[in-house]
């Protein structure tokens, strides 16, 4: 963080805000992952560019200073687990923001605890029922490490998991009544025909010519 007088930007927006294809595809992003604003997204890029330009800061170095500083570098990125034990640094470069949104708490206990969103899984954090370990965490853009991704679990009080449980004993019911309503045959109501009826032939009146008017003088 630096000095706390000095303390530096967390996110940037980008270049071409307006951009039709990047607007796109930061609401897929948004909507994968459950975040709130664009700015945690990102804060999720401006963190992987920080990331990238250290590696690309060691790769220009001598081969001496390089292999001293690079463990420094791997290693925590190891930790978060973002890349594997024997992964280089053509590997860091290639990262992507949902190779870090993944190690999110939100997507994880999304992912491990059998939410159907991300939504709700973010709403049982920011509420208080998710543990790791032995401490509550109540933030939902918090970084889970290797050692700790197994630890995450429901508080002991929380009834979210009976209300999960339950919800999956509904479903099938749900379905099942869906299938029969779609498989059941269509009734055909009997054609009745109605009896024709024949209008009766009304004759016009005959029409007598008119006299000759010549005829009537005389």
């Amino acid at each position: 963080m630096g000095d706390p007088k000095y303390s530096r930007k967390v996110w940037k927006k980008p270049k071409r805000p307006l951009n039709y294809e990047l607007k796109m595809e930061e609401l897929k992003t948004l909507g994968t992952f459950g975040l709130r604003t664009k700015r945690e997204l990102w804060k999720a890029h401006t963190e992987l560019a920080r990331v990238r330009k250290q590696a690309r800061s060691l790769l220009s170095l001598r081969q001496e200073v390089r292999a001293e500083k690079e463990p420094i570098l791997m290693n925590s990125l190891i930790r978060i687990g973002l890349v594997s034990s024997d992964s280089s640094l053509d590997d860091v470069l290639n990262l992507n923001a949902t190779d870090l949104l993944s190690r999110r708490l939100q997507t994880i206990v999304s992912n491990k605890l059998g939410f159907k969103t991300p939504y709700q899984a973010r709403q049982a954090v920011i509420h208080g029922h998710i543990m790791i370990g032995e401490r509550k965490v109540d933030i939902p853009s918090y970084t889970v490490t290797v050692e700790e991704e197994d630890s995450v679990h429901f508080t002991p009080e929380s009834k979210i998991p009976e209300m999960l449980e339950k919800t999956k004993k509904e479903e099938p019911k749900v379905v099942a009544t869906e299938e029969e309503t779609t498989e059941a045959p269509a009734t055909e109501a009997p054609a009745t025909e109605a009896p024709a009826t024949e209008a009766p032939a009304t004759e016009a009146p005959a029409t007598e010519a008119p006299k000759d008017k010549s005829s009537s003088t005389e």
